[in-house]
C-alpha cells in the first residue's frame, strides 16, 4: 500500500484563504455562481460548494472523538494556569483526577494515561516540564508592595543624602562545604540506566566568606572565617593576597571597622555611601549602626526571604562563584588527592573568585536587581507567583456591537448582553438574525464555561474541606506523654493506656470509711482534769488547781 500523502499546511492555507474570499463575492454577488468563483480563484469546486453548505475548514474543525467539550478543555486550561500563577502547578495525576471528575458529572468513560500527553501537545498554552522547589517564605516577599517599598526606601536615601551611583556597595555572607563537588551533566556509557556517580572528598567542613562589591565592577578583598578554637597557621597566609583577612569568629561588625571601612575611605566618589545588607542579627545592632553612621554609610537592609531580587551578589556573583570553586574541588579529586582542608580552600579558592567577580558579572548583578541603573521594573518584571489570583477587572468597552459578538466573563458583560439581545429582537426589522443568532450562542458558551469552572472549584472545595477534616482529627488526638527505656508498639502502647485507666477506676472504685448513720449525734469527748482527774472539770474551777 504506498504510503499516504502529507499535504502542505502552508498551501492549504492558502487556498482556504481565496475559498473566503470566494464566498465574500458569492455573497456579496461581484460572483453569480460557484463554477465561476472556482474558476476565477482556482480553487475546487467541490471544495468551496462544502463551504458554501456549511462544512467547515479541516484544521478549525475539532475532532469528534474527544471526551471533553471544547468548553470543557478552556476551563481545564485556565484552571492549570491559575494554579501556576500560585506557584502551585499541577503533576498529570492531579489534571487526569479533575478531567475524570468533569467525565464522571456526564457519565462519561475515563481518561487513559497518555490523554494528558496529547491535550498538551494541541493546547500551546500549557505545557509539561520538571518542577523548581521554592520556599514559600520566598513567595510570600514576592508582593509588589514590599518591593516598592524597599525601591522607596533606596531612591528616599540616595535623594536625601545626595549619593552617587559609584557609591553603592552590597555585602553579604556566603558559605563552603570545602570537600563538595558541583552538581553537572558528565559523558558516561550508553548502557548505564542510573545516574552516574561522582566521587568526592565529602570534607563538610564549613568556611564563610564575607563579600563586598561596587557597583562600578570591583569587589573589596575576601574576608575569610575558619572554624578554630584560638589560632591561625602561619601557612594560610603564604600564598594568600596580601589584602585579604582571615578570621575564626564571624562578626560583622569587626569586618566593618577593620576591612570595609579602612578600604572604600579613599575609594569614595561623594561624601556619603550606601551599603546594601540583609536583616541578619550581626547587623541589626545599636553599635553596627552607630560605626555606619559615624562614617557617613547609609545601610538598606532588604525584606527578609528577599535576597533573591534585591543583593547583586546573590543574583549574579556568588552562584558562578560556588559553582567554579566546586569544578576545582573535582578536578583535585582526578588527580587523586581525596581530602581537602584548609590550605587546599586557601589554594582554590581565590581562583574561583577570579572567575566569579569579572566587572560584567558585577556590573549585570547591580542591573538585575534595578539598582544602578535604578529601575524597579527590573525585578518586577521576574515575578511570577501570586499566592492569592486577583480577581480580572471588568470590562468597560462601551461598543455594543463589539460587546455583543463576546463570550460575557461576568454578570455585568452578561446582564449587558441580554440588554442588547432583547434591543435586537424588538426591532428585528433593522437587525440581522446572524448577530442575534451569534449572540446567544456566545450566552449558551458563557453558561457552559461557568457551569465547568463551578465543577472544578466544587471538586477543589472538596478536596480542602476533606484536608480539613483530617487536621481536626489530627489536632483532637491527644498529648499525653508516656515514659519509655526502649522501642514500643502501639499495641503495646494501647495495653499501658489500658491499664492505667484500670488502675484509676480501681483506685476510684476502693470502699471509703463507714459513716455514721444521720439518727446518731457525734459525741465530742471531753477532756480530762489534769488536776484530779475527772472528766469535764474545768481547770479554773478546781481545787486542785488552786491550791496549787
Amino acid at each position: 500500500m504506498p504510503p499516504i500523502r502529507q499535504k502542505d499546511p502552508l498551501q492549504s492555507a492558502q487556498i482556504e484563504g481565496k475559498i473566503e474570499l470566494a464566498i465574500s463575492d458569492l455573497k456579496n454577488g461581484r460572483i453569480r455562481s460557484i463554477r465561476e468563483a472556482a474558476r476565477i480563484y482556482t480553487i475546487p469546486r467541490t471544495t468551496l460548494q462544502d463551504r458554501m453548505n456549511g462544512i467547515q475548514y479541516r484544521q478549525i474543525t475539532r475532532a469528534n472523538h474527544h471526551k471533553l467539550t471544547q468548553s470543557e478543555e478552556d476551563s481545564l486550561v485556565k484552571w492549570v494556569l491559575d494554579l501556576n500563577k500560585r506557584g502551585l502547578p499541577p503533576r498529570h495525576s492531579l489534571v487526569r483526577e479533575m478531567v475524570n471528575y468533569l467525565l464522571l458529572q456526564r457519565d462519561k468513560p475515563q481518561v487513559g494515561k497518555n490523554w494528558i500527553t496529547r491535550l498538551i501537545k494541541r493546547c500551546p498554552e500549557i505545557d509539561s516540564k520538571f518542577a523548581r522547589k521554592y520556599n514559600y517564605e520566598r513567595a510570600k516577599c514576592e508582593d509588589p508592595k514590599i518591593i516598592q517599598e524597599h525601591f522607596n526606601r533606596v531612591r528616599d536615601a540616595i535623594s536625601e543624602y545626595g549619593i552617587l551611583p559609584e557609591d553603592i556597595y552590597n555585602f553579604d555572607e556566603t558559605g563552603f562545604a570545602m570537600g563538595l563537588c558541583a552538581t553537572a551533566k558528565v559523558i558516561t556509557g550508553s548502557d548505564r540506566y542510573a545516574r552516574p556517580k561522582l566521587l568526592q572528598p565529602g570534607n563538610r567542613e564549613w568556611v564563610t566568606a564575607i563579600e563586598a562589591t561596587n557597583s562600578t565592577g570591583w569587589a573589596i578583598p575576601s574576608y575569610i572565617i575558619f572554624k578554630a578554637k584560638k589560632n591561625v597557621r602561619l601557612g594560610w597566609f603564604d600564598d594568600l593576597p596580601s589584602d585579604w583577612r582571615i578570621n575564626i569568629s564571624e562578626n560583622g561588625l569587626e569586618w566593618l571597622k577593620t576591612h570595609f571601612i579602612p578600604y572604600i575611605n579613599g575609594r569614595s566618589m561623594g561624601s556619603y555611601r550606601m551599603l546594601i545588607l540583609d536583616g541578619h542579627g550581626s547587623h541589626l545592632t545599636e553599635e553596627f549602626d552607630r560605626t555606619c553612621i559615624e562614617n557617613n554609610i547609609i545601610p538598606i537592609c532588604m525584606p527578609p526571604h528577599s535576597s533573591h531580587l534585591f543583593q547583586p551578589l546573590d543574583v549574579g556573583c556568588f552562584p558562578v562563584l560556588k559553582r567554579h570553586y566546586g569544578q576545582l574541588v573535582e578536578q583535585r579529586m582526578r588527580l587523586g588527592f581525596n581530602h581537602i582542608d584548609k590550605m587546599d580552600f586557601l589554594m582554590a579558592f581565590p581562583q574561583a573568585r577570579t572567575v566569579a567577580y569579572k566587572a560584567q558579572t558585577i556590573w549585570n548583578s547591580f542591573a538585575a536587581t534595578g539598582l544602578v541603573p535604578f529601575n524597579p521594573d527590573r525585578v518586577t518584571q521576574q515575578l511570577n507567583i501570586q499566592l492569592k489570583t486577583p480577581t480580572p477587572p471588568p470590562s468597560r468597552s462601551s461598543n455594543t456591537q463589539s460587546s455583543c459578538l463576546q463570550t460575557p466573563q461576568n454578570p455585568r458583560q452578561f446582564k449587558r448582553q441580554m440588554t442588547t439581545i432583547k434591543k435586537r429582537i424588538g426591532r428585528r426589522t433593522r437587525s440581522s438574525s446572524e448577530v442575534i443568532d451569534e449572540a446567544i450562542l456566545r450566552i449558551s458558551k458563557a453558561y457552559e464555561t461557568t457551569r465547568n469552572d463551578l465543577l472544578l472549584i466544587r471538586k477543589e472545595n472538596h478536596d480542602l474541606r476533606a484536608a480539613h477534616e483530617k487536621e481536626k482529627q489530627k489536632r483532637q488526638r491527644s498529648n499525653k506523654q508516656i515514659s519509655i527505656e526502649q522501642g514500643i508498639t502501639r499495641d503495646e502502647v494501647q495495653a499501658l493506656i489500658q491499664g492505667q485507666i484500670e488502675a484509676s477506676q480501681a483506685v476510684t472504685a476502693a470502699p471509703a470509711e463507714p459513716e455514721l448513720p444521720a439518727s446518731q449525734a457525734v459525741v465530742r469527748r471531753q477532756f480530762r482534769c489534769s488536776g484530779c482527774g475527772v472528766e469535764g472539770h474545768k481547770i479554773n474551777r478546781c481545787p486542785n488547781q488552786s491550791s496549787t
